[in-house]
């Protein structure tokens, strides 16, 4: 029995390694390039004039101008980078807590929507949808939440400005850093995905999770990449999607669903706890994003509904 178990999991391994590493330097091929990019428009100080572009409409989220560039930074980069501006911003915890829900929904747009897009969905509904969703929450957040105390919990600092080579080896060294936790983490994942597909964990995983997921519009068989993505993050989560639809245990309507609601709602762990870290009220970035989540995926599932009305309608005309 132990021979056969060890048989079966080297043989899993063995499997899962080939696509695997292809995914693997494609996330990193985007993640390095964006990061470089990114690198050089924040040396050359390009996004403050961006910011103080788009400034003034952040007073209909309750937030100073000055969010801006945390809101930019975290939209083009990441929510490391966005928590980097907030430190140097005067915000209490109503502000932090608007601008903290608004990075959660739509962060690391290029490379996330990248990543959502080799999955099989559209990637300009996925940039639509989550920018559209972190617009309205901001609205509804600086709505429904009464008058902060006007206590700063982040203070305004300021900024040294490093040489290009100083700039330059700070990115190399933290893109290492990441490289290297993108590789195991991908790699630890898929390994762990497969086995517990093959040794019937997931099965229960679903079953287990099935009343969630349906309370949430979405297909049972989707329980294990939501708690990777909400776990552990987008990025990381799509791996093992594509792992899934290689193998056609994913419809691409499954595909749509999930992915609609994990592109709101990601990284429910590391993420809330440093941003409430920082000062933010955590039980509500998490609990206003699942309910946008719920909306899109309800809503998306009322549009494939009517599209089979109307399908089978047709169907039903051309066969009279």
């Amino acid at each position: 029995m132990k021979s056969w178990t060890k048989q079966k999991i080297i043989s899993c391994i063995k499997e899962v390694l080939p696509t695997t590493t292809k995914t693997c330097i494609w996330i990193l091929k985007i993640t390095v390039g964006i990061s470089f990019a990114m690198m050089l428009l924040k040396y050359f100080n390009i996004l403050p004039y961006v910011s103080d572009a788009v400034g003034p409409v952040f007073r209909y989220f309750g937030l100073p101008g000055s969010a801006a560039l945390a809101y930019l930074s975290g939209y083009f980069i990441n929510v490391y980078s966005a928590m980097a501006v907030m430190s140097t911003l005067a915000l209490d915890a109503r502000e932090l807590t608007i601008l903290s829900t608004m990075v959660l929904c739509s962060h690391s747009m290029i490379l996330e929507t990248a990543v959502l897009k080799k999955t099989g969905v559209s990637g300009v509904r996925m940039i639509i949808v989550r920018t559209l969703s972190a617009i309205f929450l901001g609205w509804f957040l600086n709505l429904i939440l009464p008058e902060g105390s006007g206590e700063v919990v982040t203070a305004a600092v300021a900024q040294e400005q490093l040489t290009f080579w100083l700039t330059l080896r700070e990115w190399l060294w933290s893109t290492f850093k990441l490289v290297l936790l993108i590789t195991v983490i991908i790699y630890i994942l898929n390994i762990v995905q497969r086995l517990l597909y093959e040794f019937g964990v997931i099965a229960m995983i679903s079953k287990f999770l099935k009343p969630l997921m349906l309370f949430f519009g979405l297909p049972p068989k989707t329980a294990f990449l939501w708690i990777v993505a909400n776990i552990i993050g987008l990025a990381y989560g799509a791996a093992a999607m594509l792992d899934e639809i290689a193998r056609d245990k994913l419809e691409r309507r499954d595909v749509l669903l999930i992915n609609t609601h994990i592109s709101i709602s990601h990284s429910n762990l590391e993420d809330l706890i440093l941003l409430a870290a920082l000062g933010a009220v955590g039980w509500i970035m998490l609990l206003i994003r699942w309910a946008m989540s719920m909306v899109l995926v309800w809503e998306l599932r009322l549009e494939f509904y009517i599209k089979d009305a109307i399908a089978k309608r047709k169907n039903r005309n051309f066969v009279v």
